[in-house]
């Protein structure tokens, strides 16, 4: 509990502060690139992470379940092998990007420069991924909060010194900001690589055995394509998911300018709001995927039901005050945003979503490290499909409207839920009620 507890503590701070950082980055872009300009730059922000989703290939998780999982003897060939997999991996990412980006229509409206600045980012997103996986499975998490941390300061500073210093017209300004996100990510692969080089000295002095390059990319592979798959389906289905809520309200009557205001607000205010704790839950998970793969590859079921309990217990800590805060203040945090009361209300009927959504992410995180990722990318389907429908059903109908479509968000996260939390206990052998009486008796 006590390693829990300190590892999360430094990977909160760090979070913590990032996302403020993260906040002043918002607020230096919104005043330089003006209303149009930063509503470009958030129209193309995420095709740019997809690539670096795609150029990541989740070696952060699969790396760190891999080195939690091994015996130290075997790390030095495991990450031998893992470098020459991203190596060929990279190059083959690397030259379709070059060969589609160029055609895309999305950038085609931006600076020529940016294809430039978002092929650089390949090779120096999968290399630092092996990195930060190697450190998560050695549970060195004081180089992943910096890593995290170094991003966002880096970038927040060298936007406030570029604009104030110099002045620039709107797609060089887009272009500078786009620069500035690279810069952060050449800081961070320095930081990682040169730490990993310090590590990698240590680990050649020790006597290493090899393993199976087969078998290193396998175990790689059988982890990082199934998260691959599901990182890509949920930005899709979020993608996807304004538009199914407009066309519902749309069926229901609401003008389509209302419509998308409703939405707005959902999305742009009470979202933001909700989600905001969220980062606990993302330290949750990078701690948590190492920890478990150890756990589940030593056959220590206890220990497992005992991390599981004090997951939902520190969760349920922070997440009950947080909903409770959002529900009963609702319209003054609302208001720090514009005065409605209707995106007050909706905060107040999406507090099942929020507090299940602390605990989904830590729960994603078991599942990956007890080898249940397809297990997981089952369950996101079914919720979001189930979510889809029950959105469309009622949004659509005049006596729902908008308070129907948050149902269905609301009932598809309690579907996903359920079924992550059903399939961790039974993967680990207790009861899904945690009946400790029973478990005791078994033990």
């Amino acid at each position: 509990m006590k390693i829990l507890v300190r590892g999360l503590a430094v990977l909160v701070l760090a979070m913590f502060l990032g996302e403020c950082a993260e906040f002043l980055i918002n607020m230096i872009l919104a005043r330089e690139l003006g209303e149009s300009g930063i509503g470009q730059y958030m129209t193309i922000l995420p095709s740019i992470f997809l690539i670096m989703l795609l150029a990541s290939f989740e070696l952060p998780a699969s790396v760190s379940k891999l080195v939690a999982e091994k015996e130290k003897r075997y790390h030095r060939s495991l990450i031998k092998h893992a470098f020459r997999m991203t190596i060929i991996f990279t190059a083959c990412l690397f030259a379709v990007a070059a060969a589609v980006i160029p055609f895309v229509p999305l950038f085609q409206n931006f600076h020529p420069m940016l294809k430039y600045v978002v092929l650089l980012l390949i090779p120096l997103v999968s290399f630092s991924s092996i990195a930060r996986g190697y450190f998560m499975g050695k549970e060195h998490m004081g180089k992943i909060a910096v890593s995290h941390l170094l991003r966002r300061i880096v970038q927040m500073l060298l936007l406030a010194s570029i604009y104030q210093v110099l002045e620039f017209d709107r797609p060089t300004a887009l272009l500078i900001a786009f620069c500035t996100l690279a810069a952060s990510e050449v800081a961070v692969f320095l930081y990682l690589i040169y730490s990993f080089i310090v590590s990698y000295q240590e680990i050649k002095r020790m006597p290493g055995e090899n393993m199976s390059p087969v078998v290193v990319r396998r175990s790689l592979a059988a982890v990082s394509i199934p998260t691959t798959a599901l990182r890509i389906f949920h930005a899709l289905a979020h993608a996807a998911q304004p538009f199914l809520i407009k066309w519902a309200l749309v069926q229901a009557g609401v003008p389509a300018e209302m419509a998308t205001e409703q939405f707005g607000m959902v999305a742009g205010v009470a979202m933001t709001i909700g989600t905001f704790p969220a980062f606990i839950a993302h330290s949750f998970m990078i701690m948590l995927i190492p920890a478990v793969a150890k756990l589940h590859a030593g056959a220590e079921s206890s220990k497992l039901f005992q991390l599981l309990q004090q997951v939902m217990l520190l969760t349920l800590i922070y997440g009950l005050p947080s909903v409770t805060v959002f529900y009963f203040l609702a319209e003054p945090l609302t208001n720090l945003f514009f005065h409605s009361n209707h995106s007050a209300y909706y905060l107040q009927l999406l507090w099942p979503y929020f507090l299940l959504h602390y605990f989904i992410i830590p729960m994603q995180a078991f599942l990956i490290g007890l080898g249940l990722i397809k297990d997981a990318f089952f369950h996101t389907f079914w919720s979001t499909v189930v979510s889809f429908v029950v959105i469309y059903l009622l949004g659509a109908r005049l006596e729902w409207e908008m308070p129907g479509v948050i149902i269905g968000m609301n009932a598809g996260t309690v579907l996903l839920a359920m079924l992550h939390y059903m399939t961790i206990c039974k993967k680990i052998g207790v009861p899904w009620t945690l009946r400790l009486s029973e478990k005791r008796s078994s033990l």
